[in-house]
């Protein structure tokens, strides 16, 4: 269907509005004043209506010209938002980078690094996802995500480049009411398994599940994420392993207690994870940055100090 709305008209119906007139949206154009006002006439006739009232010694669009304008910008807009991506694809950006967190990670740091990206003009749309445990190997097999932050222990295969950030201290956790507090020290794994434990479901939807420091209690409470599992043991419905750096609040302020069981200490690697094919630039900026983060127990995750 032909439309007489070009984005040429469109263009200058802004300049009008803007400039307050048709003289000066001819010299914002670089055109004569007679090519600003036949644009204009040939549109009116087209439409049939009237897009300007000429009553009036300035330039002032009716109703309908202003609907149609404001319409009309936000075609602007997007066209040359298309153009911004057409060239930022051809230079070769993504025009979306979806990036899996691994909940065992606080998302601070991953807000800072997309404020630095934002900061340096790139317009890559970035889409973030939640994942647990296996979920993150699985979004990154699957291709539901272009880059894993905090992937917990081994790939499941090869064919992923990974950069180690470090490992991962988990304590066994209670709030401090629960009965176990009163077991002296080292409490028995038998005595634990007497008690519900609270459980991070794993995200994965094809490769096998993982758990980190699984105990088989009485019942479990399945939550969907770590900062649910945090609440759920603070709030004393059940038990479990919890990494040590989440939960420095809840053990300064006594809501939570670590019990020390008469089993060895629980420790995982985490790392970044991403398909070594992927040359997008946006993929790549943010894979050079992680390079620059470590990961401790007592800060989480943040850049290197500088040597």
């Amino acid at each position: 269907m032909y439309s007489p709305l070009t984005l040429d008209a469109l263009r200058v119906l802004d300049a009008i509005d803007r400039k307050g007139s048709f003289a000066a949206a001819a010299d914002a154009l670089f055109r004569v004043p007679s090519a600003i006002s036949y644009t204009v006439t040939k549109l009116e006739e087209e439409l049939g209506v009237a897009l300007f009232d000429r009553s009036r010694r300035k330039a002032e669009l009716t109703p309908v010209g202003r609907l149609v304008l404001e319409q009309g910008r936000h075609i602007l807009t997007a066209v040359e938002e298309l153009t911004r991506m057409a060239k930022a694809a051809a230079d070769g950006w993504e025009a979306e980078l979806r990036i899996a967190v691994d909940s065992v990670l606080a998302v601070e740091p991953v807000y800072d690094l997309l404020a630095e990206f934002q900061r340096a003009g790139h317009r890559t749309e970035i889409r973030l996802l939640d994942e647990v445990l296996g979920g993150s190997w699985d979004a990154l097999s699957a291709k539901r995500c272009d880059l894993v932050i905090g992937a917990v222990g081994e790939p499941p295969s090869s064919g992923f480049a990974c950069h180690v950030l470090g490992e991962v201290d988990f304590v066994f956790a209670a709030a401090a009411a629960h009965p176990l507090n009163a077991l002296p020290p080292p409490v028995p794994v038998q005595a634990v398994q007497a008690y519900p434990t609270v459980v991070v479901a794993d995200s994965s939807r094809y490769l096998p599940s993982r758990s980190v420091g699984l105990l088989d209690g009485r019942s479990r409470l399945v939550v969907p994420s770590m900062d649910r599992k945090i609440e759920a043991q603070r709030q004393g419905l059940g038990v479990g392993y919890l990494p040590a750096y989440r939960i420095r609040h809840e053990l300064a302020d006594g809501s939570l207690k670590i019990l020390a069981l008469d089993s060895p200490p629980l420790r995982q690697r985490i790392c970044t994870a991403w398909h070594p094919a992927n040359d997008g630039k946006a993929l790549q900026w943010f894979v050079e940055r992680l390079k620059r983060y470590v990961f401790d127990n007592e800060h989480g995750l943040q850049p290197m100090a500088a040597s």
